[in-house]
């Protein structure tokens, strides 16, 4: 009876610590897919050029109003703003 409890006991230790093994394994591996996915997302892709800064960013990254690529808001926002100025001023232009 002694030794059916003892092995009783020595399986269940190896099937717990089977159970953590393949735990950690499952871990490490997701997290090693996850670099390389992250990692092949930054390779190769297009780079594109702002629009108001001339800046180069890839082109995921970028932001693209009017066939207009831009780095931010911010910059599209004064391009779009300083080309409606433009307008404004050809428009007094041809009236005057």
């Amino acid at each position: 009876m002694n030794l059916l409890i003892i092995r009783l006991i020595i399986f269940a230790v190896l099937f717990f610590a089977g159970l953590k093994l393949y735990g950690m394994y499952r871990q490490w591996k997701l997290d090693r897919e996850a670099l390389l996915e992250k990692e092949n997302r930054h390779e190769g892709g297009q780079m594109v050029r702002c629009r108001w800064c001339e800046v180069h960013v890839p082109e995921d990254e970028a932001l693209r109003e009017q066939s207009q690529w831009f780095c931010s808001s911010a910059h599209r926002d004064r391009y779009l703003q300083e080309q409606a100025q433009n307008e404004n001023n050809q428009k007094e232009d041809k009236q005057d």
